[in-house]
């Protein structure tokens, strides 16, 4: 996509930045499912969804991303990783790179029981990267998954709703996610299904 060039005065341009800085920006939509079980053994569809906003190389913005949102079927919980880039990332104390922090009282490590609060990862994208950042995340990447939930299910009755998520493993599950540029028909990901979690009521 071609940008508008610097040709006018620097107080138009000042007024003018915010459209010229995304008038030179391609949008795109990425996603990935792929199988897994969830906490309790369970074989669940797992989904990641983001969205990045690509600037020319020689642009004066870097490209930049929503954080990746993490859903495990027939579960209400989602996770958000943030990297470095977001403002989220000031409320995430566990390290740096492609992460989800833990939730005091719902979480713990799964190799050790040890409660997992918001200063421990319990979730990481290419977690051999403490500087990695969502938009220079390829078609392939890794996904650590390091805790498990205290309980599977929250409130009771009628209000009863599921909250596991995928299983916790050593290693890294490999994840190749799709990307479409933003506003085609077939650019979002597919629906999870609940017809598994209806059987297994």
């Amino acid at each position: 996509m071609k940008c508008p060039g610097f040709s006018r005065s620097s107080g138009l341009l000042a007024a003018l930045a915010p459209l010229l800085l995304s008038g030179c920006a391609s949008y795109y939509s990425h996603y990935a499912v792929f199988p897994a079980e969830n906490s309790q053994g369970e074989a669940r569809q797992v989904k990641l969804t983001w969205q990045t906003a690509e600037y020319p190389g020689w642009w004066v913005v870097d490209n930049k991303s929503t954080p990746v949102t993490i859903e495990t079927q027939c579960s209400t919980r989602k996770w958000r990783l943030v990297d470095d880039s977001h403002d989220e990332a000031s409320q995430s104390d566990c390290g740096g790179g492609i992460r989800a922090c833990g939730a005091e009282g719902e979480d713990v490590l799964a190799r050790t029981g040890r409660p997992a609060g918001p200063d421990t990862r319990c979730m990481a994208i290419n977690p051999d990267d403490p500087a990695a950042l969502i938009t220079d995340t390829g078609s392939s990447l890794q996904l650590l998954v390091s805790c498990k939930p205290v309980s599977t299910v929250r409130g009771s009755d009628d209000g009863r709703e599921n909250t596991d998520y995928i299983r916790a493993s050593s290693v890294p599950y490999t994840v190749y996610s799709r990307k479409s540029p933003r506003g085609r028909l077939n650019a979002g990901p597919p629906e999870l299904g609940d017809g598994v979690c209806e059987s297994d009521e």
